[in-house]
């Protein structure tokens, strides 16, 4: 079954449940209805090639610039508010969803790069997700998991392609908003910010075990029991930006809260994080081992008591399969290379730059550089999801060699060195 989801162990991707259904299916989704007339506002140049971050020694990183952006002008340009479509080409060429986790990314990837233009696409994003947010039929500050790319120009336009309230999607919408914030004083942004995080401190605060925060609500409206020591980091981050730049010291006092969780799920013996609980919000899942719970703690944290979990992910997750190397997203299956996993891994040896972190982060890096311009469906701009069509998450859903926003932000933070579990420069 391409759509099962397993309640008692993390967050899934929306968008592979979405799309592993429409696949399974035997039809795609239909295409999303452009938008028609003229733009409004200035238009942008897409084309335009982006400074590249220090240390990269390519034109990969300003391609992979330019993927973001002709993604967000498939349906409209200028500032006209919209968010940007995940994935293109492939098995998913049919799948037109913005899912709010990539489009978050695309907001750290264009103020990691800080030209005005970008940050002028950076706010289009974040004003669609004021909008969004404004207009949920909840109408409490809840975000949901995926929406349609059309262009907003009245709640009609509105398309809710998945209606679960994620905590972890909408813990890094939070981020992006308060990354916005900081680079722009736009107090819309940090207004937005405060109210998903009220959200999730009045829906998801548990108090079962070490604490921590639950997994949200399904898309049927069924409040989610478990808890991932992903969604924590998420939350962690999240809360402490927000108090940096908000002032507002209860926000500490909650990051620390989601911290105290994630420290409870610490495998001291393995040197990894267990993924999180099962339903009763106490007992860890210690048997799916996925890679992105390793690196992104340390991206979160920096903590040296902590700092093996990157190098659990370098040592049990490698991958050299089909002409692609780099990591998987799990240890039950290493057939073929997460191209999204080795970008995050690649950023958290950057950051903890122990003997030998630099040369496999630089590794990584290239692997995926080499997948840009000869991965399966690639379109020498974007980066693929997966090497393979097919690779399992080890949780019921898959991965397909199609290009996404999600890897290809990441692989641009990374080769820039920019953490976006912290406020950017």
């Amino acid at each position: 079954m391409l759509d099962r989801r397993h309640e008692e162990s993390v967050k899934p991707r929306a968008w592979k449940r979405t799309a592993a259904a429409a696949i399974a299916a035997g039809s795609l989704l239909a295409i999303v209805a452009c938008s028609g007339g003229s733009p409004n506002g200035a238009p942008f140049s897409p084309l335009e090639p982006a400074a590249q971050p220090a240390g990269s020694s390519s034109g990969s990183v300003s391609d992979a610039y330019e993927f973001l952006r002709l993604m967000m002008d498939k349906y409209a340009k200028g500032s006209t508010t919209r968010l940007v479509q995940s994935f293109d080409g492939g098995l998913l060429r049919s799948f037109k969803d913005a899912v709010t986790y990539d489009d978050a990314l695309f907001i750290d990837a264009l103020l990691a790069e800080g030209s005005s233009d970008d940050i002028a696409r950076s706010e289009v994003v974040g004003n669609a997700f004021l909008y969004l947010q404004t207009y949920d039929k909840a109408k409490d500050g809840r975000l949901r998991a995926a929406y349609g790319p059309k262009p907003l120009r009245n709640p009609g336009d509105i398309k809710v392609d998945d209606n679960t309230s994620d905590v972890g999607n909408m813990a890094w919408v939070g981020q992006a908003l308060v990354q916005l914030y900081a680079k722009t004083s736009n107090a819309s942004f940090l207004n937005g910010a405060l109210a998903i995080a009220n959200w999730l401190q009045n829906n998801t605060y548990d108090t079962r075990g070490q604490g921590g925060y639950t997994g949200g609500y399904t898309a049927s409206g069924k409040k989610i029991e478990w808890k991932s020591a992903e969604h924590n980091i998420d939350i962690y981050a999240f809360f402490t930006m927000l108090a940096a730049e908000s002032g507002e010291t209860e926000w500490t006092t909650n990051a620390a809260w989601a911290k105290r969780f994630v420290a409870s799920m610490w495998d001291s013996g393995d040197g990894r994080f267990y993924v999180g609980t099962g339903n009763d919000g106490i007992t860890p899942n210690k048997s799916f081992k996925p890679e992105d719970v390793n690196s992104w703690s340390y991206l979160a944290f920096q903590n040296p008591d902590w700092a093996a979990a990157p190098s659990w992910d370098v040592t049990n997750l490698a991958v050299t399969k089909g002409g692609f190397s780099g990591v998987s997203f799990c240890s039950g299956d290493r057939s073929g290379v997460w191209f999204e996993g080795t970008a995050h891994l690649a950023g958290a040896l950057e950051l903890r730059n122990e003997s030998g972190d630099r040369a496999q982060a630089q590794t990584y890096l290239g692997d995926i550089e080499y997948a840009q311009t000869n991965g399966p469906n690639g379109d020498g701009l974007g980066i693929i999801a997966a090497s393979k069509n097919g690779l399992s998450d080890c949780d019921g859903d898959k991965y397909f060699a199609s290009l996404h926003v999600g890897a290809t932000a990441w692989y641009i933070l990374a080769a820039g060195a920019a953490n976006p579990f912290a406020l950017l420069p």
